[in-house]
Parts: C-alpha cells; structure tokens; sequence
C-alpha cells in the first residue's frame, strides 16, 4: 500500500461533516447483474489511457451492468447503478489466452473499471468520488421487489430514461470471500482499490430472461452503439452480499 493510502486509512476522510475510515464496512446489499458481450473497441474508448480492456473472444468483451441496493452500508442506505468493464494496466499483458481470462474473472483476478456509477445520494456520491475516484453522479434510480420473482430497475437522468431492466432473482448458492480489484482515476491519475465481497442467496442464469429498454439519453447512445439492448449472456441474482473497500491505492 502506498504512503497516501496508509496515511489516509489512518487519518479517514472528511465528507459533508463526517469522518470515514477504510475500510469502508457493506453488511447487507442486494444485487442485479447482466453481463452483455459487446465489441472490444468501442469499449476501449470508455477506459480512460492508463487501463486496456480485456477480451474474452476475439475482439469481443464484457460490459457487466449492475444494479445494487446497498441496505446496511458505512456510507448509507442507497442505490447505485454500475456499468463496469473488465481492464489490465496499460502494457501490461497482451494476448491473454482467452480461456484463461474467464477462469481468471471467475476467482476475481480480472480487474474492473466503471465507465458510469450513479447513484441517488449525495453523502455515497461524494464519498466515491472523493475517496476511490469512483464516477458517481445523483440521478433518479428506482427498484421493484413487488414480483417475487423478478427484479425491475429504472435509471433516469437529465429527465430522461437511460434504460429499464426486468430479471429474475432468487437463488440458494453462496460464494466464499473473494478478493477483488477496482481500478479508477483520482485527480487524472490511476489507482487500484482492493476489496472483498462474500455472497449468499446467490442465482445465476442464462440471460435469456432479462428484458433492457434502452432510453433516449447520451449514455443510452452508447450503450447502442456497444450493440444493446440485446440478451445478455448470463444473468446473476445476489440476494445478500458483505462488502470491504479498502483505501485506494496510487498505481
């Protein structure tokens, strides 16, 4: 860990009047998780210069779109929209073979940058952007548990729709404490954050049930032109999830 990491974990971080410390302690979210093959070179344009997006199959990546309800969390009661991609530093490794990416992504190894974070609070919104450099904005982000079955969430911003999603959820498998790592920029420059996450009341499926309306926004603009809305290839349900963030770290 770096000398501004450990300073700050020791010191925490001063937001809207309070004091927070890393690590940052999850101890109940819920999650809906759609992760769509999209082209690798449009994807490419969203990461920033320091990071490379990572393939799966030839030319083609994985554009992981998150819908989190974080219940019982250091930073609040909230929810958060996440449209991640797969990422290795810049140079770091060329030509991974593409079986050993997906084994990789499966037990963490494959880092994550998020392209767009938003959020409906503002203490989460400035804690993110503030401590990890997360790309956290205030917009309006409903969820529906009304269908026992399934789960809808809407993401709105500037007043218009940038997508809806309809997925199945429920599950009875669990995942061990797993380590992970995010990337981001603070201040222009890359950092990593490490973190764990332990799931239970955990389902995954083939995409086939997930239903995306995309909008009329900019970032529904995008979203097309990575080839959505279209089915995604696999679907997860996490119904209890126990996070740890740590401090970031200067790359």
């Amino acid at each position: 860990m770096t000398a501004s990491a450990i300073a700050a974990k020791a010191t925490g971080y001063h937001i809207q009047g309070r004091t927070i410390t890393c690590p940052v302690e999850v101890r109940d979210a819920c999650a809906s998780i759609a992760a769509f093959v999209v082209p690798s070179a449009v994807a490419s344009g969203l990461v920033g210069e320091a990071f490379e997006i990572v393939d799966f199959l030839p030319g083609r990546t994985l554009l992981m779109l998150g819908c989190i309800d974080y219940r019982d969390n250091d930073l609040g009661d909230y929810n958060e929209v996440a449209i991640n991609f797969f990422v290795r530093l810049a140079g770091e490794r060329s030509g991974v073979p593409y079986l050993d990416a997906w084994k990789r992504m499966g037990t963490g190894e494959v880092p994550t940058f998020s392209w767009k974070m938003p959020v409906n609070q503002s203490f989460t919104r400035d804690a993110g952007a503030i401590i990890w450099g997360f790309p956290k904005t205030i917009e309006r982000i409903d969820f529906d548990y009304s269908n026992e079955r399934r789960f809808h969430g809407l993401l709105e911003m500037d007043g218009a729709t940038v997508f809806e999603i309809d997925a199945p959820r429920g599950g009875g498998r669990s995942q061990p404490a797993m380590t992970s790592i995010a990337y981001s920029y603070i201040d222009g420059v890359p950092h990593r954050t490490r973190f764990t996450q332990k799931v239970s009341d955990l389902g995954i499926r083939p995409g086939w049930g997930v239903r995306l309306t995309l909008g009329q926004h900019p970032i529904a603009d995008v979203l097309r032109r990575l080839g959505l809305p279209k089915r995604p290839l696999v679907s997860t349900w996490a119904g209890k999830m126990v996070m740890s963030f740590d401090a970031p770290e200067r790359l």
